[in-house]
């Protein structure tokens, strides 16, 4: 992130959104092997020569490998690759910007300048009513509104991006420069030409 920031600039704080979309697959991640064991406990008693006579016991080592091959497929399809998608999401807010970063491979990068944001809102469901997230709109007016989805703590969130707006230097910005004055404008840039005195 450091090679990332503008001169000047300081990163206020980092977060993730909301872990609750985690919570189906790491369930996932707790039932498939305890699936997985009662099923190769079962096939290990002979059962699936109860069901079909043609199968021997020859074939119960290559069955308890399909099943954990099944298992294992189905833990990296569903549970590792929603972890890892959340994983690669931040959202970052700096003392000049809000920075979203998405995915590992194909990534998925947005900010958004401070100076830019005309309105913060924020929007819940009971859900994320309950667990104190929520999404934050930001409104810059003329090119539309980001959004900020399932950010956890979004009351102190949305504050955080209040304050950064208010600490922004007052004045105009030239060239990378904060401005106080307007007579630190160059004279060609002044409204109106040059100054007659």
């Amino acid at each position: 992130m450091r090679k990332e920031l503008l001169p000047g600039e300081q990163v206020i704080t980092i977060t993730r959104q909301q872990a609750r979309s985690l919570f189906f697959p790491v369930l996932a991640f707790i039932a498939v092997p305890a699936v997985t064991g009662f099923v190769c406990a079962w096939i290990v008693r002979e059962n699936p020569q109860r069901l079909a006579p043609f199968i021997t016991a020859e074939w119960t080592p290559w069955l308890m490998g399909t099943v954990v091959v099944l298992a294992g497929w189905f833990l990296a399809a569903y549970s590792l690759r929603r972890v890892l998608r959340w994983r690669s999401a931040k959202y970052i807010l700096t003392s000049r910007r809000v920075l979203a970063k998405n995915g590992m491979f194909r990534r998925s990068d947005w900010q958004v300048s401070l100076m830019a944001i005309r309105n913060v809102g924020v929007q819940q469901s009971m859900l994320q009513r309950a667990l104190h997230s929520g999404n934050i709109s930001l409104d810059t007016g003329h090119s539309g509104t980001a959004v900020l989805a399932d950010v956890p703590e979004v009351g102190k969130f949305r504050g955080y991006i209040l304050d950064a707006m208010d600490e922004l230097p007052q004045g105009e910005v030239f060239e990378g420069e904060v401005l106080g004055d307007f007579e630190e404008l160059p004279w060609e840039l002044r409204e109106g030409g040059r100054d007659e005195r």
